[in-house]
């Protein structure tokens, strides 16, 4: 089985949304999940290839996302973005090469579990 196809279904299997997005904010990846909560639960179409801030137009939306890339550019691991309305920390996580160098950034959700 081709490499590719085996990361597909891992990423497949994940039970949260991912969306691979470049640096130049374009998106280039959804897994299952993430195609089921944009196109399913909240009516987008055909996000691959296009902006993230097509879905993302909020203004304070719009900042907190470049801000938390710029962050990643100058070698943060990830950036917490804020608690989404299902009670999830959301995360942006770094895509890097193989020179550390970064080439774009997904979304990590986990659940957040009070004490």
């Amino acid at each position: 089985m081709e490499r590719e196809k085996i990361l597909a279904y891992i990423l497949d299997s994940y039970p949260y949304p991912i969306a691979f997005v470049d640096c130049d904010h374009v998106i280039r990846y959804l897994n299952k999940r993430a195609e089921y909560h944009y196109y399913q639960e909240r009516g987008y179409r055909d996000l691959i290839g296009k902006s993230i801030f097509a879905c993302h137009q909020n203004p304070n939306s719009i900042e907190m996302i470049k801000s938390a890339v710029e962050k990643l550019k100058n070698h943060a691991n990830e950036v917490f973005l804020h608690v989404n309305v299902r009670n999830e920390r959301v995360y942006v996580v770094p895509v890097r090469d193989e020179n550390g160098e970064l080439i774009g950034y997904f979304e990590r959700f986990e659940m957040n579990r009070q004490m």
